[in-house]
């Protein structure tokens, strides 16, 4: 019975608010945002925390609260009924994906103030669980089909339902109050400003999950009030602060984190060609592909033995090492069968037999790699590959970890060191020029320009898309060292062209 109850919970995102939680939301919104609404709307109610602290609080709107399950409106409505709110306040069940809500609002004169907490599942989650508890299938974002190979094509539920409450105010004055996950509320702001006639700010207010919903994720109260601006997004510390403490906005087609920090550094930005970041080893076969020293040889992560030949064997560092420092020394090693994204891998049979037969031994496994990038491609082909990979000295960051720490890599046991795909890299040409990159990317100007486009909550924080919007070559400016930095520049074209 306690697991039937816990996937109803997931399914439906039941996921209880507190009323003390609730009338904190109802007191920020009039003392921060001076809402004084005729009508309020809680789409997904639940038991009627919202309802009710929206009853007490906004003394005399009309309060309307909807709820699929008929158990929670019975208790919801006789909680109004024992606190003597029911002449303006009541709970009716509704399915939210099967309401017909442009004519449940159209009646509701005045300011409208949509407030809640809806479910925090993404359609991914449910439709392993098969739930019909889903809106209609529509490409919503305007995902490329790239994006829903790579996964970008999943979605939280509770972004599509915060999307339609903005089309609900489209014609209309009033704000929008939800608890959701602070990625879900960027994402909100990212589709309402593709809008030209967009009219909201946005406002967030971080929120503990652990301690109110026991769910580890960073969330917020998100409130979205129908002004006219830049569809910019006041950040605050917590529910309790009166003034944000920074703004989230898109600046010259980049969403950033802090847009005072960014306009400070602004002239930094830009793609620098000498040093590209890169991502690290990719394979989705880490049982096999990945191995640990043991007695002089090998086991791999079923346990086996493994007799291979060095030849293919590259020292490993991976993203939770990099993230924690524990960069003297490897853990693991890894088997990389190209040097190129493509390249025949039948060769591996002549220089490294040993190798070949252990591949051909696990080929159930790599051949049933469920990533489509390996269709079309030589056996056993791997990703995030190529010359830079196997350059002596890198410098390397995790993207996974909520710091922004940067590493210098040399080799190990006379290898140069392989990192797995959270990882970003820049390959480098010897210890000296290693020193050099990474005293630019440690400066002050560089890690505030940097974190002004990084959000730690993301489950992603640090990517290449990130640190490449970032110009070596500006920061060396800005540093006095740009002579320096055009040394190395053209000792590392000397050096690749006596390799070519």
């Amino acid at each position: 019975m306690a697991g039937k109850k816990s996937i109803e919970k997931w399914e439906f995102g039941d996921f209880q608010t507190p009323f003390l939680l609730a009338k904190k939301v109802v007191e920020v919104l009039k003392r921060n945002h001076n809402i004084s609404p005729d009508h309020i709307i809680e789409p997904t109610c639940g038991k009627g925390a919202f309802v009710l602290a929206a009853a007490e609080g906004f003394q005399g709107s009309q309060v309307h609260g909807y709820e699929i399950n008929p158990k929670y409106v019975d208790d919801a409505n006789k909680e109004i009924l024992s606190k003597n709110l029911g002449g303006l306040s009541k709970v009716k069940e509704a399915d939210f994906f099967d309401t017909a809500w442009e004519n449940e609002i159209s009646s509701m004169q005045g300011q409208l103030l949509i407030i809640g907490n809806p479910p925090w599942v993404t359609s991914s989650e449910l439709g392993m669980l098969n739930s019909k508890n889903l809106p209609e299938k529509t490409n919503f974002q305007g995902r490329k089909g790239i994006e829903a190979i790579t996964g970008s094509g999943n979605f939280d539920i509770s972004e599509w339902m915060l999307l339609q409450h903005v089309s609900w105010l489209s014609n209309r004055e009033g704000a929008i109050a939800f608890l959701c996950k602070t990625s879900v509320a960027r994402k909100v702001m990212r589709q309402v400003r593709q809008s030209k006639e967009h009219k909201f700010f946005g406002h967030i207010y971080p929120i503990d999950a652990k301690a109110y919903f026991d769910a580890s994720v960073e969330a917020c109260l998100f409130v979205l009030t129908t002004e006219t601006g830049h569809a910019d997004c006041d950040v605050y510390d917590s529910l309790e602060s009166t003034t944000p403490s920074h703004v989230i906005g898109e600046r010259d087609g980049i969403i950033v984190s802090d847009v005072e920090i960014y306009k400070k550094w602004r002239h930094l930005k830009g793609q620098d060609s000498a040093y590209v970041w890169r991502s690290g080893l990719k394979h989705d076969c880490s049982n096999v592909m990945e191995l640990e020293e043991v007695d002089g040889g090998y086991i791999n992560g079923f346990g086996e033995k493994v007799d291979v030949e060095d030849t293919y064997i590259y020292p490993l560092l991976k993203s939770s090492d990099i993230g924690n420092g524990r960069v003297k020394s490897y853990r693991k090693v890894v088997i990389v069968t190209q040097k190129n994204v493509g390249e025949d891998t039948s060769e591996i049979m002549k220089f490294a037999p040993k190798t070949w037969d252990y591949l051909i031994q696990h080929e159930e496994y790599l051949d049933r790699r469920k990533s489509t990038i390996y269709k079309g491609k030589p056996r056993f082909s791997i990703f995030g590959v190529g010359q830079y990979s196997f350059t002596d000295w890198k410098i390397a960051i995790s993207g996974l970890y909520k710091n922004i720490q940067f590493n210098i890599i040399p080799p190990m046991n006379g290898k140069p060191v392989i990192f797995d795909d959270t990882v970003n890299l820049i390959p480098m040409g010897s210890k000296k020029e290693a020193d050099f990159i990474y005293m630019l990317l440690v400066s002050h100007p560089a890690k505030e320009f940097i974190s002004s486009l990084v959000f730690l909550d993301e489950k992603r924080p640090v990517t290449t898309k990130i640190l490449r919007e970032l110009s070596l070559k500006e920061v060396a400016k800005e540093l006095g060292l740009i002579e320096e930095y055009n040394e190395f520049v053209m000792s590392s074209k000397a050096d690749n062209q006596l390799d070519n």
